[in-house]
């Protein structure tokens, strides 16, 4: 894919959001015609809006979220010429959502998760696996599924695939399996996990929440009992269990199988990135001579157009490497020494132009550039990363990171120097191939803006064991608490996060990096628009419209309906937007048609776990690339486990609920 192919697929969705945009102001303005009020009306104008900016991406969701909280809040100043007789939200509750028990919850649970990992747990159960699993793919994939599903039962789900990433990759190594054929029943388990409980997943912790709202507009005899922790922790081990049962008899059939063992350091290394992304480089040291026309140039002036990539020089001085030492605005001078990395004839025919000496053997950075000391790797771009829609010449990743980027894995194809990689803008899920020090790749573990897939290579341990009992304490005090006392959820939650905080565990800077802040303006922005959908009979209206088509059918038709309106809604859009959007619409319906309005509201909640058919859920573009995955393998794979979802889910609330 070269970088023509990009931009004409970024003309092509461009077209594509132009067109969406008329197609929903038409819906808009004809949904004013057929709406009982006009604050329907205006409400169902801003959903559709809401909808449109998810499903489109035309500013990231956190942006969307917040824009949508502002215009409701406008409308408290422009009311009059709306036709309103008031805002459609009072601004004394618009910033409720801040102060949310599912948002503080949620910040809860991210600081608890991070506080775990940093004593080194995530190693531990990685070493277990090994021992118990052997390497025999039926006996791992069990164990590792189990596993992460447990973990993300009580934490997020993409903090628990984040974390597990680099254990999947050191059980690779070890085992010689493909992590093609490790990664999707991890990744798929990790969303099945968020089920288990009742803080394992955004909407999940968010329902209570909404159901408190819900029942502001609701007669006191239909008024909704919330959830317990664990009131879903059947119908989650079902789920969990469904998926790992299907991966044990199907995975030989809906997974891919390459050659690949895993990013390893030292002498298979190069093995398994020629292998994966078809990329054969060497380092060599390069000498500037007397004369050549080189002399004076840029590094930028070269490197993408000889396609050669820098990674060490020396002038004079001693040799430099690593972050800050060498940049594209380095100046080449005579007499200078270039370490060099790139395909063996790209480098011979950029040595035979300039007339330059390549040394048979590393002499300058043989010891700064061994593979004691550096070596390729892959990093994963994750969702939750800064980086995103900026490109590596914007943030100068050389310089700042220390990674020199040669390689760029996007949607199953791979991208390299000659492509201008450095110019292409990130995206959630791409996987950067870098020449890097591995004290700096150590460096990049803890940036959040990163996931290292590499695992193993030499590094120095910065993990705090020694606070593995207090981490473990405080977790199960907040357990405790949550389970026997009536304690808001939140205040339990925070209580193992302070703890973990006091304790050492964790600085409080590190707590506030493991904070998503974009999940918690995602959440706290959008829980305005539910109230007002609520408040405002949007949500009966859409109902009714919705029963007049299903009322007549049974309940268990009726809740599949909702499941699969989740389902769809989870897949162009958040889970948290699509849980907000729905549940007043489900909480409705099932009062129209006789059902439990609590249990039609928890199908929603479950329901939007239900993304597997397309890689649009952070889980699955997390793992994305570095299992080099396509699109029709998760469409292959998780077309039969969105259809198991679905069946398992509503079996199981009508067999319980």
């Amino acid at each position: 894919m070269s970088e023509l192919s990009i931009e004409k697929q970024a003309r092509g969705h461009k077209s594509r959001r132009w067109f969406a945009a008329s197609v929903f102001l038409v819906a808009a303005v004809y949904m004013l015609t057929v709406v009982p009020t006009i604050e329907i009306a205006w409400v169902t104008t801003i959903l559709l809006l809401t909808i449109y900016l998810f499903a489109f991406e035309v500013v990231s969701v956190d942006v969307a979220a917040a824009t949508v909280m502002v215009l409701l809040g406008l409308t408290s100043l422009f009311y009059p010429i709306m036709g309103l007789q008031g805002g459609l939200v009072d601004t004394a509750y618009l910033f409720d959502g801040f102060s949310s028990n599912a948002v503080i919850s949620i910040i809860a649970v991210m600081i608890i998760g991070a506080g775990l990992d940093k004593t080194g747990l995530m190693s531990k159960v990685a070493a277990f696996i090994l021992k118990i699993g052997g390497t025999t793919e039926t006996r791992i994939i069990p164990i590792i599924s189990t596993t992460v599903g447990f973990i993300s039962s009580f934490m997020q789900n993409v903090g628990a695939a984040a974390l597990f990433l680099p254990v999947v990759s050191r059980i690779s190594a070890r085992s010689g399996l493909p992590m093609s054929r490790l990664l999707m029943p991890m990744g798929f388990t990790a969303i099945l996990g968020g089920t288990i409980t009742m803080v394992g997943s955004s909407p999940l912790i968010l329902l209570n929440d909404l159901i408190l709202t819900s029942n502001k507009a609701l007669p006191v005899d239909q008024q909704m009992q919330t959830w317990e922790l664990f009131s879903v922790t059947p119908v989650g081990i079902a789920l969990v269990a469904t998926g790992i049962i299907y991966f044990v008899i199907a995975a030989r059939f809906v997974l891919p199988a390459t050659k690949s063992e895993s990013s390893t350091s030292g002498q298979d290394s190069m093995k398994y990135f020629n292998e994966v992304y078809d990329v054969d480089y060497a380092i060599h040291e390069v000498f500037i001579r007397e004369g050549s026309e080189i002399i004076g140039m840029k590094l930028d002036d070269v490197e993408t157009l000889y396609r050669i990539r820098a990674i060490a020089s020396k002038h004079g001085g001693t040799a430099r490497v690593g972050p800050g030492a060498i940049d594209r605005a380095v100046e080449i001078h005579e007499g200078m020494v270039l370490g060099i990395v790139a395909d063996p004839n790209d480098l011979a025919m950029f040595v035979k132009k300039f007339k330059l000496k390549q040394r048979d053997k590393m002499r300058t950075f043989a010891e700064p550039l061994s593979a004691a000391k550096a070596g390729i790797a892959e990093v994963v771009i994750p969702p939750s990363s800064k980086l995103i829609g900026k490109s590596a010449r914007d943030i100068w990743m050389r310089k700042t990171y220390g990674l020199a980027m040669i390689g760029l894995h996007r949607h199953g194809e791979t991208l390299r120097e000659g492509d201008n990689i450095r110019s292409i803008p990130l995206q959630a899920g791409d996987t950067l191939v870098v020449h890097t020090a591995w004290s700096a790749l150590e460096r990049i573990e803890d940036n959040r803006d990163f996931v290292v897939v590499t695992s193993e290579y030499p590094k120095s341990e910065q993990l705090r064991p020694e606070k593995l009992l207090p981490a473990v304490i405080f977790f199960s005090i907040a357990l405790f608490m949550v389970l026997l006392t009536d304690i808001l959820l939140s205040v339990a939650l925070l209580t193992g996060a302070m703890g973990m905080i006091l304790s050492g565990v964790l600085s409080i800077d590190e707590a506030y990096e493991a904070v998503s802040w974009k999940t918690v303006f995602l959440l706290a922005s959008l829980i305005p628009l539910g109230f007002a959908v609520e408040t405002t009979g949007t949500a009966k209206w859409i109902a009714g419209q919705v029963l007049s088509v299903v009322g007549d059918m049974p309940i268990w038709v009726i809740q599949m309906a909702i499941a699969v309106l989740a389902t769809f809604f989870t897949l162009v859009m958040s889970n948290v937007g699509a849980t907000v959007l729905l549940v007043p619409l489900a909480v409705n319906i099932a009062i129209g048609a006789g059902a439990n309005p609590a249990v039609f509201a928890l199908t929603v909640a479950i329901a939007t776990s239900n993304s597997f058919l397309i890689p649009t859920h952070q889980v699955n573009a997390l793992i994305m690339g570095p299992a080099g995955y396509r699109v029709t393998d998760f469409i292959k794979a998780g077309s039969i486990m969105t259809i198991l979802f679905l069946i398992v889910t509503i079996s199981m609330m009508s067999l319980i609920f």
